[in-house]
């Protein structure tokens, strides 16, 4: 199958294979692809929480569902493929918003002595946690969130979608609003 990268649109749907804050069938559903070492990753995330919250109330909780991909540029971020495969590890345990926040909070120490205290810190099995990474049991996950983004256009994080297009506004809590409204109509 092929993409058009001017059609901004999300190649792989969400699924209950994503891990989700809200609900799937949301009236707007945010897909982001990230990378935890990208200040601009983190800024983001934090808009749409903060978005997220403030529309809640209007909305209400279950019209509202966001994503959150994994999208490791290696290249620049030599910690992020690391930092993404222990999310995926205390994902595994049940955990991955808890070390998605911490990953973002604590961007700047994400070597693995850090990874495992925060393993620690969120009381994960630390044994199970050292296996996943040392095998590498998460790669593939981590690979196919980034051939997904690919195939949907995404060139470099962060990358950010409505309802399944591609928000190119600018990255202004006022304006996400706005696109979150603009998207439940």
């Amino acid at each position: 199958m092929t993409y058009n990268r001017d059609n901004y649109s999300l190649f792989v749907p969400p699924s209950t294979q994503d891990h989700i804050q809200g609900v799937l069938n949301a009236a707007v559903v945010f897909v982001m692809y990230g990378d935890y070492e990208c200040f601009q990753s983190a800024n983001v995330y934090r808009l749409i929480k903060v978005a997220g919250q403030q529309l809640k109330v209007s909305f209400g909780e279950n019209n509202l569902g966001f994503i959150f991909r994994h999208f490791p540029q290696i290249q620049i971020h030599p910690h992020a493929q690391r930092a993404a495969q222990a999310a995926e590890a205390a994902a595994a345990q049940g955990q991955f918003w808890q070390m998605h926040e911490l990953l973002f909070i604590h961007q700047q120490e994400l070597e693995n002595g850090y990874l495992v205290e925060y393993a620690n810190r969120l009381g994960l099995d630390i044994s199970q946690f050292l296996q996943d990474l040392s095998r590498g049991t998460y790669v593939d996950r981590i690979n196919a969130d980034i051939e997904g983004g690919q195939r949907s256009g995404v060139e470099a994080a962060p990358a950010l979608f409505i309802n399944g297009i591609r928000y190119l506004d600018r990255w202004t809590v006022e304006q996400i609003m706005a696109a979150i409204v603009a998207a439940n109509d």
